[in-house]
């Protein structure tokens, strides 16, 4: 590999960080999509990967940094406002968080990733109506896929008016 161009290595990294983060090894992920950037520094895929394994490890801020780097190389990137948003929320800036999911989904009316983050956003300021539309939207472009499963779960709380958090944070995470 070491003859290779550095974006064909870099690529190479970047498949390995989508395996360690499919593994559930965000650490590692981190560390191989750390070396893709070394070699292509302003590439907004790798930071935009590497801010999925930072935040997998809960490091939300350097999540947020790695975004804030890609939106200034693309802002139109509408994937990487609704990982900035969901980061933004993690660590409690939700009229950030708030800013970033309306700015995804005016970017792109078909990332469900988007429409999810606003509905949880509507949820936590109580306005359950606008919550419930948008995790609707999200079953109609990803029913059958992750982001739907997560959509299903708290329109599902809605209906059952539990007043726990909604199914969103992993575990040991912070409540509001």
């Amino acid at each position: 590999m070491r003859t290779k161009p550095q974006f064909v290595r870099a690529q190479v990294l970047a498949q390995a960080g989508q395996a360690w983060l499919e593994a559930k090894q965000p650490e590692r992920a981190n560390a191989v999509l750390t070396a893709a950037l070394e070699l292509v520094p302003a590439n907004v895929d790798l930071l935009v990967q590497r801010s999925e394994a930072l935040a997998a490890a809960r490091n939300y801020w350097e999540a947020i940094d790695d975004l804030n780097r890609a939106i200034e190389l693309d802002a139109k990137r509408a994937e990487a406002f609704a990982l900035r948003a969901a980061a933004y929320r993690y660590v409690d800036s939700l009229e950030l968080a708030f800013e970033d999911a309306n700015r995804a989904v005016e970017l792109d009316k078909t990332l469900p990733e988007g429409f999810l983050e606003r509905g949880i956003l509507y949820r936590l300021q109580g306005k359950l109506p606008q919550a419930r539309a948008d995790w609707l939207q999200v079953l109609v472009l990803d029913g059958d896929g992750p982001t739907g499963d997560v959509a299903r779960a708290n329109i599902e709380r809605l209906e059952l008016k539990l007043d726990e958090q909604p199914a969103n944070r992993p575990a040991g995470a912070r409540s509001r």
